[in-house]
């Protein structure tokens, strides 16, 4: 299967995204392992089909590369389980790459942020058809008094974007800057809506950076606190933290490198991620990830009728700004219909590294990923992470 042969093509199309060095030592691969159980009360969407590993050896075989010097991979389900780890650890080194690595999460973040403010409405702690300012008058305007909660999660706010201009070399010199997400907020908020809340769909970090701040205001807690109480520690996610203002990774972990305009490539693995904060700053792993998802879908984090706020796309007439696509994101999640499943999931990058998580709604086929990509941030979708996608799932289906 040559899954490169339009790759501009698949990369537009997918909704999830989401250097030479030593030579790559061959990809660690377990072998299959039993069915796993699938979801509760979901049309099962396969068959028990086992996962193509000939296809996913090949989708992260000859790291490091040029896009990529290391890829973790995950892939479980009702036909047996696929564990995969290519890549080196670093390139100074060119030791194997720890296939327990701990590595950024980025926008996968907004995963746990939906999942805590659904949970807080399951408690009548919150309404998601109510306004934010309700809860937040101090920091959201008259301006955005029709802005609800679950526009944030859904991104429908109208809120628009801060914080993204200046490219990598900016970036780069500013990575050590520490980020207060209320000034954030309020240099958003002090700007023009996007466009009328609720009529169009704008993928971005502000409406889970507003949604953080709610948590920390409904709860009098820490939105990494309440996180880890309601979320991380029930499901034994040791692996998974929030950094707060140490830009290092703690524990194992494999480097990340980015490649800037001059060709050269830098360690990046250092850098900050407040300016992320409740929409990408996790740390996780590949297993604490796969355990999330099947946590999540299997509805043991957010439990009820609120559980299908995440599988809930907002009416058919809201499009996606400035493109008038349909829209593909729901509370915490984007859906794609993949090999001829329906996938949910979400992507991340941050600076050397992209990750992802999908899974089929019953739970059949389920994907998570780490490529210490050197595009992260780039136009379209890193080829190393594109190949494992379809390998797992299949290229793009109409319909």
């Amino acid at each position: 299967m040559n899954v490169r042969m339009s790759s501009t093509a698949l990369a537009a199309a997918l909704v999830l995204g989401l250097a030479a060095g030593p030579a790559s030592p061959a990809p660690a691969v377990a072998g299959t392992g039993a069915p796993a159980a699938a979801g509760h009360g979901a049309q099962r969407e396969a068959t028990g089909q086992a996962p193509d590993a000939e296809a996913l050896r090949a989708a992260i075989q000859g790291l490091p590369k040029d896009d990529a010097t290391a890829a973790l991979v995950r892939v479980s389900g009702s036909g047996g389980d696929w564990r995969g780890t290519s890549g080196v650890h670093d390139l100074a080194s060119g030791r194997p790459a720890d296939p327990d690595g701990r590595f950024r999460a980025g926008s996968v973040t907004k995963v746990f942020t939906a999942a805590v403010v659904l949970q807080l409405a399951g408690e009548g702690r919150l309404g998601l058809d109510r306004p934010v300012r309700r809860y937040l008058p101090d920091l959201i305007p008259a301006t955005y008094e029709d802005v609800t909660v679950r526009q944030l999660l859904n991104h429908t706010s109208g809120l628009p974007s801060v914080g993204s201009g200046g490219g990598l070399d900016d970036a780069y010199a500013h990575r050590f800057d520490l980020r207060d997400p209320v000034r954030t907020v309020r240099e958003a908020t002090s700007r023009e809506p996007d466009f009328v809340p609720g009529t169009q769909q704008h993928y971005a970090n502000i409406g889970y950076t507003v949604a953080g701040l709610l948590i920390e205001r409904v709860t009098g807690d820490t939105y990494a606190s309440q996180v880890s109480r309601r979320v991380l520690e029930p499901l034994h996610l040791k692996d998974t933290y929030f950094p707060g203002t140490d830009p290092a990774i703690r524990g194992p972990h494999n480097h990340g490198y980015q490649l800037f305009g001059t060709g050269e490539l830098r360690d990046v693995t250092v850098w900050g991620a407040t300016d992320a904060w409740a929409a990408g700053d996790l740390i996780s792993t590949t297993a604490d990830l796969e355990r999330f998802i099947r946590a999540l879908f299997g509805g043991r984090v957010v439990r009820g009728p609120l559980l299908q706020e995440m599988f809930t796309l907002p009416d058919a007439s809201v499009r996606e700004y400035g493109t008038g696509k349909p829209a593909a994101y729901s509370a915490g999640l984007s859906v794609m219909r993949l090999g001829g499943r329906v996938v949910w999931g979400k992507s991340g990058g941050r600076w050397g590294y992209n990750t992802a998580v999908a899974a089929t709604r019953d739970l059949s086929r389920t994907l998570v990923y780490s490529v210490n990509s050197t595009d992260a941030k780039g136009e379209g979708m890193n080829p190393t992470a594109l190949d494992i996608v379809v390998a797992a799932f299949g290229a793009p289906s109409a319909g």
